[in-house]
């Protein structure tokens, strides 16, 4: 299985209800297909660079799991259609050795003297 995160922007207006029904449903179909939920972070509200169906804000979550490429894309084509949500973007996480996938870091490199 490969390790994935998938920034999910929701539309602002939709009550907590709703945004934890379209949570619920992805996290159902990754476990569906294999897959293992690991986790969901609210970022809450941010403002957009630039409007999205006239809303200049957007509701953020970051989602983290583990699945074969066939269910992501099952998840993606429903995201897509599913009302409520206004972007989405997956990422494949990188592995660490020990087979535990952990997020990308980045390490500074001291200016040359």
């Amino acid at each position: 299985m490969i390790a994935y995160e998938v920034l999910l922007m929701l539309d602002p207006e939709l009550p907590e209800e709703r945004q934890s029904e379209i949570i619920g449903r992805t996290r159902e179909l990754i476990e569906r297909g294999g897959g293992t939920w690991e986790s969901n972070e609210t970022w809450g509200r941010r403002k957009l660079a630039y409007e999205i169906d006239h809303k200049g804000e957007g509701a953020y979550h970051l989602l983290g799991f583990e699945a074969e490429p066939e269910a992501l894309a099952e998840v993606s084509r429903i995201l897509r259609i599913t009302d409520g949500v206004m972007r989405h973007m997956p990422v494949r996480r990188q592995s660490t050795r020990g087979g535990k996938s952990s997020p990308v870091t980045v390490e500074s490199v001291p200016p040359p003297e």
